[in-house]
């Protein structure tokens, strides 16, 4: 196996597969360097001279600037790399030619519950809701109780928790609301308790006019003020949506899912072996008939023109250039400059600039089209790549997918996480090592792709998503992680 992959013939650096010593030789494409220093695992070295003030490329794009001269075998990093990012842009709808994949019968298939309005979901769980933060621990003791009580009756019983729903204004009420409503109406969810406290500024009566009417049979609320008992009130009221709730598997194809993707805590290897093989994910749902959601805006700054390419008309190209510029105007109206990534983690892990995170992020959906464009807090309408509106923190952005009605999330990472989201979510190791050394994190080593090769591992990808969406438990899942986080933007009174 080579020590270095190199992405793209045009590009100027590769990148390690594993650690290098200084005066060790770097293999790539048949092609080979020296190293002039020590250069860790996911880091990049130079493949050929680099003038000071030239781009740096990678995966055939810049991924930015020179700082100084940088010579063949050197240590690429942020000493002497930097972002070109600057700013808010013009764009121009240039469709590129799609990409044409060979067609084949999809025979991939996974045991979902069928709705009655279509959908299918991975799991028939009874969620818990409160609208504020003052009733949090109110809904946890119902959901605890609640699971104890109904074990085997239903997949589980989940309280969901946040610190809003009060002391908000504006947008920022209506993102906690938009949130709430859309995960209210998720099919994984066979009954849902909206717990309430009754002053707060998210009232049930708001929440429940965001419920299509049609979901409301498969809603109970309590308003905690104005219970006598509201543990055992609230016990009731899961023990009527349990009643109702019971359904069976059945067998449907993968055009039934919809996959959200996502990258957290990457490292130098997640655009080359985890990012690419989710991509390969989306590409067969996509393919079947189904839905991809994207989201992680400001994580395709850098790399937004590859999927403004890529829309499926000038409507969805004039929403994504919208969407991508306001994020930017975000960050610049708060006094922040668009380049503030990679984290620390991603930095340490061998990514230098955004450019270069945003290019191995967009990987994640293959080469789908775009096919439609979600404000935060939107639920996917359209079959094909969806492009979702919220930031790069992953609690945020899980969240934000599991509202839109993703059904599995698909967590690419090269650092690792314990975190879950309220819908089976998917850890995928970029590197072998992290799979071994974090087993109770990691349900898939996407680090395969480098021994066994990108055709192998995505069959074995997707035999683990069709185990997980037909009720194999997730890492998360086992280990009791079931998180939402609410994008908090605005003032607090």
């Amino acid at each position: 196996m080579p020590k270095a992959l190199l992405v793209h013939p045009d590009d100027s650096v590769a990148t390690l597969v594993e650690p290098v010593a200084a005066g060790e030789c770097v293999t790539f494409a048949a092609q080979a360097v020296t190293a002039l220093s020590d250069v860790p695992s996911g880091h990049k070295v130079a493949i050929r001279d680099i003038a000071a003030g030239d781009p740096v490329v990678k995966f055939g794009f810049p991924i930015g600037t020179a700082r100084t001269d940088i010579a063949i075998g050197a240590h690429v990093h942020t000493h002497n790399l930097a972002t070109a990012l600057d700013g808010t842009l013009d764009y121009r709808f240039t469709p590129s030619v799609p990409v044409v994949r060979e067609a084949q019968a999809e025979t991939t298939t996974f045991q979902g519950y069928l709705r009655s309005d279509g959908r299918v979901g991975t799991r028939n769980e009874i969620w818990v809701l409160p609208t504020v933060g003052c009733v949090a621990r109110t809904a946890t003791r119902i959901a605890a109780l609640a699971d104890a009580a109904h074990s085997g009756a239903v997949d589980g019983v989940h309280a969901f928790t946040h610190p809003f729903g009060c002391s908000q204004l504006g947008e920022d009420l209506d993102g906690t609301r938009s949130i709430l409503a859309a995960l209210a109406c998720h099919p994984n969810a066979g009954g849902v308790l909206i717990v309430g406290l009754g002053c707060e500024s998210n009232q049930i009566a708001a929440l429940l006019a965001e419920i299509p009417e049609a979901r409301r049979g498969a809603i109970r609320t309590l308003s905690t003020q104005l219970a006598g008992d509201e543990i055992d009130e609230g016990l009731a009221l899961v023990a009527e949506l349990v009643a109702q709730a019971s359904a069976e598997r059945t067998t449907v194809g993968i055009d039934k899912l919809v996959l959200g993707v996502k990258c957290g805590g990457s490292d130098g290897l997640s655009g080359l072996t985890a990012n690419p093989l989710v991509g390969r994910m989306s590409e067969r749902v996509v393919d079947a008939g189904g839905a991809v959601l994207l989201t992680e805006i400001p994580e395709m700054f850098g790399a937004e023109r590859l999927l403004m390419d890529r829309a499926a008309d000038e409507g969805v190209f004039d929403r994504t250039v919208a969407m991508v510029n306001a994020f930017k105007r975000y960050f610049l109206d708060h006094g922040e400059p668009v380049s503030e990534n990679p984290s620390p983690g991603n930095l340490a892990g061998g990514i230098t600039t955004l450019e270069e995170k945003s290019l191995g992020a967009v990987q994640k959906a293959g080469h789908a089209m775009v096919t439609d464009v979600l404000g935060y807090g939107g639920q996917v309408q359209r079959r094909g790549l969806t492009l979702l509106e919220a930031p790069g923190n992953d609690a945020v952005s899980s969240t934000a997918l599991a509202a839109a009605g993703a059904t599995v999330i698909l967590f690419t990472t090269g650092r690792g996480t314990p975190l879950g989201f309220p819908v089976p979510t998917v850890k995928i190791a970029s590197n072998s090592d992290l799979a071994a050394r974090k087993p109770g994190w990691i349900d898939f080593d996407a680090g395969q792709v480098l021994a066994q090769g990108m055709e192998d591992a995505t069959a074995a990808l997707l035999d683990r998503i069709s185990a997980i969406a037909s009720g194999a438990s997730t890492a998360a899942e086992r280990n009791g992680e079931r998180e939402i986080a609410i994008w908090k933007r605005g003032v607090t009174l």
